[in-house]
Order: structure tokens, then C-alpha cells, then sequence
């Protein structure tokens, strides 16, 4: 499995137990479902982010 996908799994597996914890406490099912398509735009941006390839050192080093 890739960088991207094992982060991204990580990511939905902390939305889902946020999502139940919510639930738990009462929080109405409109906000959780905000909630979770929110932070599930925020976990695709940062894991292409972290995982995108690096760009090479210029060459002589500047």
C-alpha cells in the first residue's frame, strides 16, 4: 500500500471514531456528517502534501 493510502486509511479510521464519539454525546447527525466530509477534504489535502515526491537539488548545489 502506498504513503498516500496508508495515511489516508489512518485519517478515515480517526474520522470514523470521532464520528461515533460525537454520536455518543448527542451531537445531531447533520453536524457529524459536516464534520466528517470536512475533515475527509483536510486528510486528502495534507496526505498528497506529506506524500507528494520531493523536487531534486538544483544541480552545483545552489
Amino acid at each position: 500500500m502506498s504513503s498516500f493510502g496508508t495515511y489516508l486509511l489512518g485519517f478515515i479510521v480517526l474520522i470514523v471514531g470521532l464520528a461515533i464519539a460525537a454520536s455518543l454525546l448527542g451531537v445531531p447527525t447533520t453536524w457529524i456528517a459536516v464534520g466528517a466530509i470536512v475533515l475527509i477534504g483536510i486528510g486528502i489535502i495534507s496526505a498528497t502534501s506529506r506524500t507528494k515526491p520531493r523536487d531534486p537539488p538544483p544541480p552545483g548545489g545552489y
